[in-house]
């Protein structure tokens, strides 16, 4: 029970932390709604754990555990992935401007 008390005030000050990050405007709609929406997700899992297991049975996985299990590694590979992405097409911008700045530099001089 101590557990389920831990996890709400943990979503609650995530959720709380989520929308002070929007008003400052470091964070867009579309974020926070994303984050609303899976934190209280993980308040209704908290509070009902029992439908997770009707939904995984309905799903052919034997315990709800097991399928947040699996679709929380399913999510975590997707989000490297995206990083992974992104950083690459960051490398290569950045690649790109130190060699235009290099060139620029060597036709520069006299």
């Amino acid at each position: 029970m101590i557990i389920k008390v831990i996890i709400i005030i943990f979503a609650a000050f995530v959720l709380w932390r989520t929308f002070v990050r929007f008003k400052a405007a470091e964070i867009t709609s579309r974020e926070v709604v994303i984050w609303t929406v899976f934190w209280l997700l993980v308040v209704g899992v908290t509070l009902v754990p029992q439908q997770t297991d009707t939904i995984s049975q309905y799903l052919g996985v034997e315990r709800g555990a097991d399928l947040l299990v699996y679709l929380s590694v399913i999510t975590l590979f997707f989000i490297v992935f995206r990083i992974i992405v992104k950083l690459e097409k960051i490398d290569k911008e950045i690649t790109k401007v130190v060699r235009n700045t290099a060139l620029k530099d060597i036709n520069d001089k006299p």
